[in-house]
């Protein structure tokens, strides 16, 4: 894999005095001297615009951590990775570790590729921060070299589950004990740890859940998918997954009149690439539990107004999804927990997770930080937005959604 140097990478130098994500430094300093960060994710293939869209948080990260100093004294400098599989995750993590000598591994936009990456990285004894992925058991497993600063999938079907039980079902006038609900999921690691949770939970909540369907996300034809849905009239439908399942249930849906009264889509459904695709009449109304964006209040997420300003001035336009400023945030607890252990040694970086505590709006997210045995932060979560006249509005929690409010289901 060749290390690039992109447009938007040296845009954002110019403003640090540092190429971020390429190799030679503007200050002249050689490469032995910078602190080298190991971004692995989808950069080609039908998921890449969000590999990217991940990495662009760390760029942007990386420029405000440089601006300070660096992390431990050295320049930040971002070597990507392209994995787009397990296989592909594996064979980055060889090269960067060996070629590269980067210092510690981030990632990840696939749940599947950061299970295999950082069990690669561990090879090398490689600190690999994951700010995006979300299947439980990345951090289940007890990995001495992984921790995870963003919402996993428990938080995901919680905020879901929590969202149907006490919003929706007060929008549809019904007790949650009166509500139904089928869930739907890609059958990754990722769909299913979620929909598994969210069963459970809804469960707990009263809520009646009349099936749980599973597909492929590469799948190019999920008619069977919506049928078993539609005929199964739930109040409410819900699906995780990714972008090109998403879109193609939504549409699928559409052609098959498959109408419940709400939709709620986890992880994915909140870009302008699904407004694309169905249209601004295709997706109103439907709800999505996805990562903050900077809608979000600033008493919720202070900083979030200045990281969009941010964003708009290095890429000359609107964050492509909201997965970026999940990013950044990780990026600086990365860059945070190294700095506090003096090291970039997993065992050291580990042992000094203890030492945080921040609560709940402490950064641009609203993301706290509080780590578990198992390194995850569990202060991390993610929020509901509604798509309104074909723009994604934060609606929930209530705290983030400031002034906005839901559209009344009609």
């Amino acid at each position: 894999m060749i290390r690039s140097i992109t447009r938007r990478s040296l845009m954002i130098a110019a403003l640090a005095g540092t190429v971020l994500a390429g190799g030679a430094l503007a200050n002249g300093a050689s490469a032995q001297e910078t602190f080298k960060v190991g971004a692995i994710n989808p950069y080609s293939g039908p998921t890449a615009l969000y590999g990217d869209e991940v990495t662009r948080g760390y760029e942007l990260a990386a420029h405000a951590i440089n601006e300070k100093g660096g992390i431990l004294g050295r320049k930040v400098e971002i070597v990507r990775g392209n994995a787009t599989s397990p296989q592909e995750g594996i064979a980055a993590i060889e090269q960067l570790a060996g070629r590269d000598n980067v210092d510690v591994f981030i990632g990840t936009y696939l749940s599947a590729v950061s299970q295999a990456a950082s069990e690669a990285a561990l090879n090398y004894n490689k600190l690999y921060w994951d700010t995006n992925a979300l299947a439980a058991g990345l951090t289940d497993r007890g990995l001495p070299n992984f921790v995870r600063s963003g919402p996993y999938s428990v938080s995901f079907a919680d905020r879901s589950a929590e969202f149907v039980a006490n919003l929706l079902a007060k929008e549809l006038g019904k007790q949650p004990s009166e509500l139904t609900v089928w869930i739907e999921h890609e059958d990754s690691i990722y769909g299913t740890s979620i929909a598994e949770r969210q069963k459970e939970a809804l469960e707990a909540a009263g809520v009646k859940v009349l099936g749980v369907g599973a597909h492929n996300f590469k799948a190019i034809d999920l008619t069977d998918s919506v049928l078993r849905a539609r005929d199964a009239k739930p109040d409410v439908w819900i699906n995780t997954g990714y972008v090109p399942d998403g879109n193609l249930l939504l549409r699928t849906a559409r052609d098959q009149g498959f109408k419940p009264a709400a939709t709620v889509f986890v992880g994915t459904g909140d870009t302008k690439e699904t407004l694309e695709a169905l249209t601004e009449k295709g997706v109103e109304g439907l709800y999505v539990v996805s990562y903050p964006r900077p809608d979000i209040s600033e008493e919720f997420g202070p900083g979030s107004a200045a990281y969009l300003d941010a964003y708009r001035k290095a890429y000359n336009q609107d964050p492509i999804a909201p997965q970026s400023m999940a990013a950044f945030v990780g990026f600086k607890m990365m860059a945070e927990a190294v700095e506090a252990a003096k090291s970039a040694d997993p065992a050291a970086v580990k042992a000094a997770l203890a030492g945080f505590d921040k609560p709940e709006g402490s950064y641009e997210t609203g993301f706290g930080v509080k780590y578990d045995d198992k390194a995850q932060n569990v202060r991390a979560f993610p929020t509901v937005i509604q798509w309104q006249s074909g723009k994604p509005i934060t609606v929930y929690p209530v705290k983030a959604a400031g002034e906005n409010k839901p559209l009344k289901i009609k």
